[in-house]
């Protein structure tokens, strides 16, 4: 059965006609304990689908390139570009419900079709020479969710120093609770030595992360 209806379907091809670039979509995935594996593959099977744009690759959590992308735990999503390039853009847990909106917006910016900042933002970005990672927890059912997560995975795309993670707080229930997620989304920088709550302005992702 399909997890996606043909009306939806039909949308996310017109969303995804001024993308630019391929872009890849790995999934890691695994046998052992995983309760979203199946569901999240054949989820993002039917977005990849949409778009020639775009291609689809499945491997399994032990396999060579999963520790190439540093994959902790399954199901993990990358985002990739020509040549396999590494922008630090992961999703952890099925990137459906609200979340479908981030996942899309993410293979728009690795494709090159984003969104275009001010100059003095861009600056700023381009500037952070420190490695920053945010974790960005969040649960389908949020709706302010995805912007929180769109922002994260852009200054990621922007700056190669900066690695920017969905997790889908039900899925990844040991994390949450050791990053006290009682809300989301909540944004973590750097295992905790930041964190904001809500769908911030990326003015406020970056000020704290100049604050570091």
């Amino acid at each position: 059965m399909a997890m996606i209806d043909d009306n939806s379907k039909e949308q996310i091809k017109k969303i995804f006609e001024p993308m630019k670039e391929s872009v890849k979509v790995l999934l890691v995935t695994t046998k052992d304990n995983c309760d979203t594996c199946e569901d999240t593959e054949n989820f993002v099977r039917e977005v990849t689908e949409t778009s020639e744009k775009i291609v689809f690759e499945v491997i399994d959590i032990n396999d060579e390139k999963a520790k190439q992308f540093d994959i902790e735990r399954t199901p993990a999503i990358v985002l990739l570009g020509a040549e396999d390039k590494d922008y630090g853009i992961k999703f952890y847990g099925i990137p459906a419900g609200h979340e479908i909106n981030s996942f899309i917006m993410g293979l728009l910016e690795v494709s090159g079709a984003g969104e275009k900042l001010p100059d003095s933002m861009t600056e700023r970005i381009t500037k952070i020479d420190k490695p920053i990672d945010i974790k960005v927890f969040i649960t389908l059912s949020c709706p302010h969710c995805p912007g929180a997560v769109a922002k994260a995975h852009k200054l990621a795309f922007m700056n190669k120093n900066i690695n920017a993670e969905m997790i889908e707080a039900n899925t990844f229930g040991e994390l949450s609770q050791k990053f006290n997620v009682s809300g989301v989304p909540k944004i973590v920088f750097n295992e905790g030595d930041q964190e904001l709550l809500g769908d911030q302005p990326l003015e406020a992702f970056l000020n704290t992360i100049e604050g570091l």
